[in-house]
């Protein structure tokens, strides 16, 4: 199994932070890559569309307002991966109020490509995701 983590600090409070990406219906509102987020079976699934129309589902498998933490997997998606699980998560930074580190991991069984493939693609998606969320703070 590969895995990879991706982690930045971002100019805003780890509440702040949490509120904008604690939802797991929330990616469209600081994704681009996501613009749009249907609710399925009560909540606990995501059907996702990205800009070229393709889908992914997502289970939420563990959720924390109080650890500011979700956890999700894959269920359907254009990924050359199988047995995604991924952790998208608010730290806060001690004695700084007005930042928080934020992480976004994941592991996953390469197929049809390199370990390093599947590594590589996951961690441009959950920096370039980062970066976004940087953007949307900032904007």
């Amino acid at each position: 199994m590969a895995s990879t983590s991706v982690s930045r600090v971002l100019p805003a409070s780890p509440q702040r932070v949490w509120d904008l990406i604690g939802g797991f219906h929330s990616l469209p509102d600081w994704l681009p890559y996501i613009p749009e987020s249907t609710m399925l079976e009560g909540g606990r699934v995501r059907r996702l569309a990205n800009p070229d129309g393709e889908v992914i589902v997502e289970r939420l498998m563990d959720f924390s307002e109080t650890e500011r933490h979700y956890t999700y997997s894959i269920l359907e998606a254009p990924f050359p991966v199988t047995g995604y699980l991924s952790t998208l998560r608010v730290h806060a930074i001690p004695g700084r109020e007005d930042a928080a580190e934020v992480q976004w991991s994941g592991c996953f069984t390469p197929v049809g490509v390199s370990e390093s493939e599947a590594v590589a693609l996951f961690t441009a998606i959950f920096r370039d995701g980062l970066d976004a969320l940087h953007d949307s703070l900032t904007a």
